[in-house]
């Protein structure tokens, strides 16, 4: 009978740990502040074709290294030697070197867009690892891509509209991108919250995008600059949540597009509050989310064909 082995692995067995686990190289780090990064994966065997929108397992032994400081983490012995997985939406670069179109299907890696967790209700087992990873080091990348978080029954005239807090914003960069390598006719307009500018990752690419496309808008909110916090301020707007963005009309008026369910499509991402989804049994909510604020004016949640519907994707 065998019995659980119950210290960590040693240095040799971990170098052997890693040539059975991992199949995907780390290619590129691109950092955009301590805690906020892009990764750029690139497999042992070819990128697998896959929709704009859907994610990938990334994992990493037990064994890896943490960054510091991290929540404290106490594994048991049966942790020692295993992979700890988490899914992530692949995102993509939008324009390459040469200021031309990158959509994911032109690209022989993944990207992924992670914000470095520290601490919460549980000891953070992956990003931690991840933030303390180097180009050139080895990590398990699923070769299985799934989600039906994806551009279904967009026509070439349609608005599209994506919503995102933070690196929700991923997968709506995969979408933008591929809409516009078909050359979409209709509006997409991507608009996304973070916390502070700094958090916006991919804000060069996206400037740069707006202004070589005439029919792509890119807009940003923040709920923590000292323009929200401080009614003292000349410019002083307040908490720039997309919920109340919409509400209050400054989306419409900022893109210059009509939230029309006749020819628009909604895509959600991110913070489950700003989602407003409700599973069932769940207690009511404290405020209204992009689901409510949305059927309000006559889209409707996912699971009908067409302009109108609001699909989301939850990282929760």
């Amino acid at each position: 009978m065998n019995k659980t082995i119950e210290v960590p692995p040693t240095l040799d067995e971990i170098e052997e740990l890693r040539s059975a686990a991992y199949n995907a190289t780390l290619i590129q780090r691109i950092d955009i502040h301590e805690d906020l990064a892009l990764f750029r994966v690139k497999p042992d065997s070819e990128v697998v074709p896959f929709q704009a929108g859907q994610y990938l397992t990334l994992g990493l032994g037990y064994w890896e290294p943490r960054v510091e400081p991290s929540q404290e983490e106490l594994l048991a012995p049966k942790q020692f030697r295993k992979v700890v997985k988490r899914a992530y939406s692949i995102s993509c670069p939008m324009l390459d070197t040469y200021e031309q179109l990158a959509p994911c299907s032109q690209l022989e890696y993944y990207e992924f867009y992670v914000t470095l967790v520290r601490r919460a209700d549980h000891p953070p087992a992956l990003t931690p690892r991840l933030f303390q990873m180097r180009e050139g080091d080895r990590i398990f990348a699923s070769p299985r891509i799934v989600g039906t978080y994806v551009l279904k029954e967009v026509a070439p005239d349609d608005d599209v509209i994506f919503f995102a807090t933070g690196t929700g914003e991923a997968p709506h960069n995969a979408m933008s991108a591929e809409l516009l390598s078909r050359g979409h006719r209709g509006r997409i307009v991507s608009a996304t919250c973070v916390r502070l500018r700094r958090d916006l990752g991919y804000i060069a690419a996206q400037t740069r995008l707006s202004a070589k496309y005439a029919n792509y808008q890119y807009l940003h909110f923040t709920t923590r600059e000292a323009e929200n916090m401080n009614p003292g301020l000349p410019g002083y707007v307040g908490k720039q949540h997309l919920q109340q963005v919409v509400e209050s009309g400054i989306f419409e008026a900022a893109a210059g597009l009509k939230l029309d369910p006749q020819r628009t499509h909604i895509f959600l991402c991110g913070n489950p509050a700003m989602i407003g989804y409700q599973p069932p049994g769940a207690p009511a909510l404290s405020s209204p989310g992009m689901l409510q604020v949305l059927q309000q004016r006559g889209f409707r949640e996912h699971g009908s064909d067409g302009p109108g519907q609001i699909r989301f994707e939850k990282y929760w």
